[in-house]
């Protein structure tokens, strides 16, 4: 019974120390963001200042990850947006095939102005992120008219 008195006075005096050195950082931190905000204007406090340069960088990498996900989802849009435009297009082809119209070799203004938004996008990525995306997948060239796929030969892409 001795021992355990003995004990609840050590811990008490050790709870007693921590508790005034609580004290006393509290004080030290309560004077120094005094000292702080008379010294510095309000936008310009050096621990204000650091605190939210940590959130910043917290938020800048989500950011990032998010900015690279909604990349490859546009990326993705744009691969199906393409691929539904050249199957429409191969079946109005077809369509003019079994019509006994001539299939047109011109391409259509609308895919030809949807490309090329396309491509200015895949350059404007490629410049800021250093990577080429593919335009046409493999999946999809089967679908490109004869005429298409004479263009992307010869094309720089």
């Amino acid at each position: 019974m001795g021992r355990d008195h003995h004990r609840n006075q050590s811990t008490d005096g050790l709870v007693i120390l921590l508790m005034k050195a609580h004290h006393d950082l509290a004080a030290v931190q309560f004077k120094l963001e005094k000292e702080f905000q008379q010294t510095y204007p309000e936008n310009a406090n050096p621990v204000k200042l650091v605190n939210r340069i940590k959130k910043m960088q917290e938020e800048v990498s989500g950011l990032k990850e998010q900015c690279r996900e909604l990349l490859a989802a546009k990326q993705e849009l744009v691969d199906k947006a393409r691929s539904i435009m050249l199957g429409n297009n191969n079946v109005i082809q077809r369509m003019q095939v079994s019509t006994g119209i001539s299939p047109t070799t011109v391409d259509d203004p609308a895919f030809a102005d949807f490309n090329q938004v396309i491509d200015e996008w895949s350059t404007q990525v490629r410049s800021r992120t250093g990577k080429k995306f593919k335009l046409f997948p493999p999946s999809l060239l089967n679908l490109l008219p004869l005429s298409t796929m004479d263009k992307l030969r010869n094309s720089s892409c």
